[in-house]
């Protein structure tokens, strides 16, 4: 999920950019005013977390690997605008201190794991709320990993640098994923009933796209 320099035309580049500063502006546009102090150490807590799921990988074949993501679980939990800050300083960390993924191509790592992993979780989740959080938590999860996947293989396949074309890219990215996803799917639901069961008031992706901070002010009264 992690695109490293060198793999990406100059255009795809800017072009992701562009769409994944759009995106995150609008999101810290949108909590203007509403991260107060008792939601900052929340969103820290959150980023830690995620970072620290994100360094436990499994196998797979081709001599890769494949780990949690995280971006549909931090968009239940802590709303889509919020969730898209946590992602966001979790990739810009891995890129800059770690060299997870290039630095030239942070646009693209930031529009597919901070953008579109949390907002296609994040609608998921709340189109399918109504049948049970677990049902919601599991398909926002897998859904989002495997629509981030096919954002990548698009990347990829339309890069003349890249050596395969775009019904490879998306045909490999999407049904590796689409497999893979079912991991992340469950261990979404797993820590989100865990929260359900000992502190819903925590999840505020339950409350609306406006984060959720009412919801967070009684829990924290």
């Amino acid at each position: 999920m992690h695109i490293p320099d060198g793999f990406l035309d100059p255009w795809v580049l800017a072009g992701c950019f562009v769409l994944a500063a759009a995106a995150i502006g609008f999101s810290s546009w949108r909590l203007n005013g509403r991260l107060d102090g008792a939601r900052v150490p929340l969103l820290g807590v959150v980023s830690a977390g995620i970072f620290a799921a994100q360094m436990l990988n499994w196998p797979i074949p081709g001599g890769t690997s494949a780990h949690f993501v995280g971006g549909a679980f931090a968009a239940i939990l802590l709303g889509p605008y919020l969730g898209c800050l946590a992602m966001a300083s979790v990739v810009v960390v891995q890129a800059f201190v770690f060299g997870d993924g290039g630095v030239l191509a942070l646009g693209a790592n930031l529009l597919n794991m901070a953008v579109v992993d949390v907002f296609v979780g994040y609608a998921l989740f709340r189109a399918l709320v109504g049948l049970g959080e677990t049902i919601a938590a599991f398909v926002a999860g897998w859904g989002a990993i495997t629509v981030s996947a096919a954002a990548v293989g698009l990347q990829a396949g339309l890069s003349s640098t890249f050596a395969y074309d775009l019904a490879t890219t998306l045909t490999v990215m999407t049904a590796g994923h689409a497999v893979l996803g079912l991991v992340e799917g469950l261990i979404t639901v797993l820590v989100v009933r865990y929260l359900l069961d000992v502190r819903p008031d925590l999840v505020l992706g339950l409350t609306g796209p406006n984060t959720g901070g009412d919801r967070l002010e009684e829990a924290t009264v």
